[in-house]
């Protein structure tokens, strides 16, 4: 048995050899000692008795037995040679009581190189073995500035919380992702019935992964599950069944297949003007009447982000109103949402708008179950291949609006009142500081956060002195607040100049128009994998600035001729020679940053008082729109 099992694996591995040999790849294992940094550059750490996953053991520790064994662990010596005879030997007992000495390994980079037990691994490797036993000790590198160097070490923390080897990402922060995927704070270390369970479920996920076909696919299966388990939930994927979750992966697969893009996402910075051919101009604008849901998270009349939603449905009744029916849902929680989008579908919406940033997990999950059905949500740079995602170039409306700030300031200080340190929030202060300083070079603008713990922002304003303050964007209905857009203060007395304006509504017109005129699928390119997102601007029309009878003439013609350069392209706020607080951060006086660049700025500009808050910092009404649009400030 043991000879007879020999010549297969002997097949298998010079199948091996010889296939890398053809791709011009290394044929036989890795050796430790070859890739291994300088002295002096490493530490070494024991770890004891460890259970190594079998398909992380890629080689050995020295040369010395590399050449007998093909790169997948399969032997490639003859079988009359003595160490054939001592591998059948191996196969046999393992086939009768098992391996069971440890073999002694090297842990780099979490990969695993053997010192002692070579045949062993080979033996347990040719019967499918999962995981090997060995006394582990770990080869830790100088920290460095490559991404490898700086996932291990992200690693090599979460190994301290949860001693799991199995799992592992190619981006940087996914570890701290797997923390509170599974329910566990920052720094919490796992209990035994904790890494049990994640065991079960990794495993599982992984075997039906990998049938389906994810060995093809340029991710890791930690990736995979990463995203799988944010879109499901992690304990809803413990209580569903082997075939549940083979099912969901299939419908899921445009999700992982979309890791894999260098730019996940295609920004579509203006509407689609695909021209239809003559003959399809007569033709029924739509075969299918469409019934529309908008899902808000507020009500229109205390929330000034749903209450400009809301105007922009009641904008498309009037433009549709033969061709289109509506309904909205209002106070929609992470606990109700599922539902909402599951009666929104139930009652024939086949087009459906869910408008905050913590609804998208919800929205793609309702879209992979419901093909037929349209599902946009409102946020910036969110990367899903089942809906679609929108937002507005609002950081245009604030260079207009820190431009007019500035020019009506008595003591040079503003204050700009921010909500939410996400995507697109950074670049709208950091645009209202350039406007002000481009107006006024003396232009001081203090930062402050209305979701920020324990903060007195009246108080605040009051202690700097700011003569102009922006506010929220727009009134809340139910509050007649008069703290919003910009105000100029004076003597206790408050005088609203202008306000930004999202123009909801002729976004949606324009949108909804692409579906009923069939140039919705022009927006999707057959020949690549990526996400789309709107992200129009006034160019589009869908933001603007509205004046006050207060706003001084001069400074309002300074503003009219602003917007007409940024409508027509020939200027952009974040053009030029641009300082951060740390120091320069373009040089080139004739650059634009990319729109990438813009939606994801982690710094602020030199002329602003303030700093991005940590989400520790914030009230928990934030938690779910950091979650998923929080900004990621880089190191350094």
């Amino acid at each position: 048995m043991g000879r007879e099992d020999y010549n297969e694996a002997l097949k298998i591995g010079k199948k091996d050899y010889h296939s890398r040999m053809l791709r011009g790849a290394m044929p036989t294992l890795q050796v430790l000692d070859d890739i291994m940094p300088e002295k002096g550059d490493y530490s070494e750490v024991p770890l004891g008795l460890v259970q190594i996953p079998a398909n992380q053991i890629v080689g050995t520790k020295t040369v010395g037995r590399s050449n007998s064994f093909a790169a997948n662990f399969m032997p490639i010596l003859s079988e009359d040679t003595e160490f054939a005879a001592k591998w059948g030997h191996l196969s046999e007992s393992h086939l009768e009581e098992g391996i069971r000495d440890p073999i002694k390994a090297y842990e780099y980079m979490n990969k695993f190189y053997v010192e002692e037990g070579n045949k062993r691994v080979s033996v347990m490797k040719f019967f499918g073995v999962v995981s090997i036993l060995g006394n582990v000790t770990r080869i830790v590198p100088k920290r460095t500035e490559e991404k490898e160097n700086k996932i291990y070490y992200e690693f090599l923390d979460f190994y301290r919380l949860a001693p799991i080897n199995y799992i592992w990402f190619s981006e940087e922060g996914s570890f701290a992702k797997l923390q509170e995927v599974v329910g566990k704070e920052p720094g919490a270390v796992w209990t035994e019935d904790e890494l049990l369970k994640f065991s079960s479920i990794y495993t599982r996920f992984s075997a039906e992964y990998q049938a389906n076909g994810g060995g093809k696919l340029k991710i890791t299966v930690g990736d995979a599950f990463l995203v799988f388990a944010g879109l499901y939930g992690y304990d809803a994927i413990d209580e569903k069944t082997t075939s549940e979750i083979k099912e969901l992966i299939v419908k899921s697969w445009e999700e992982f297949e979309l890791l894999q893009e260098d730019q996940e996402i295609d920004l579509k910075m203006e509407p689609t003007k695909e021209k239809k051919p003559l003959l399809n101009i007569r033709l029924p604008l739509s075969s299918t009447k469409l019934k529309i849901a908008f899902i808000y998270e507020k009500t229109p009349g205390t929330s000034a982000w749903t209450y400009a939603h809301e105007l922009g449905r009641l904008h498309l009744e009037q433009a549709f109103s033969d061709e289109v029916t509506m309904v909205s849902y209002e106070n929609g929680t992470q606990e109700n949402i599922d539902s909402l989008l599951e009666n929104a579908i139930e009652s024939g919406c086949n087009l459906i708008f869910t408008t905050t940033p913590s609804f998208v997990q919800a929205s793609v999950k309702a879209a992979i179950a419901n093909p037929k059905v349209r599902i946009l949500n409102c946020s910036l740079n969110t990367s899903h291949r089942y809906i679609r995602t929108y937002y507005s170039r609002m950081h245009e409306a604030k260079f207009l609006m820190g431009a007019i700030a500035g020019a009506v300031a008595d003591n040079n200080r503003l204050t700009y009142i921010a909500d939410y340190p996400i995507c697109g929030s950074i670049a709208n202060i950091n645009a209202f500081a350039l406007g002000a300083q481009m107006v006024n070079p003396r232009a001081k603008v203090y930062l402050e956060w209305s979701t920020m713990k324990d903060v007195d922002i009246e108080e605040r304003i009051k202690e700097v002195g700011s003569s102009c303050v922006s506010g929220r964007d727009m009134m809340i209905p139910e509050e007649a607040s008069r703290f919003f857009g910009i105000y100029h203060r004076r003597e206790g007395h408050m005088r609203n100049l202008a306000m930004p304006l999202w123009h909801w509504g002729k976004f949606y017109e324009q949108l909804i128009r692409t579906i009923m005129d069939g140039t919705w699928k022009y927006d999707d390119s057959s020949s690549a994998t990526k996400a789309i997102n709107y992200w129009w601007g006034m160019s589009a029309g869908v933001i603007d600035v509205v004046y006050s009878k207060y706003l001084p003439n001069g400074t309002k013609r300074l503003a009219e001729l602003l917007k007409t350069t940024i409508s027509s392209e020939v200027f952009n706020p974040f053009s030029g020679v641009l300082f951060s607080q740390d120091g320069v951060v373009e040089e080139n006086p004739d650059k634009t940053l990319l729109p990438e660049e813009i939606m994801t700025m982690d710094w602020l500009a030199e002329n602003v008082s303030g700093s991005i808050p940590k989400k520790e910092e914030l009230k928990e009404q934030a938690e779910p729109v950091i979650k998923e649009q929080g900004v990621k400030i880089k190191e350094g």
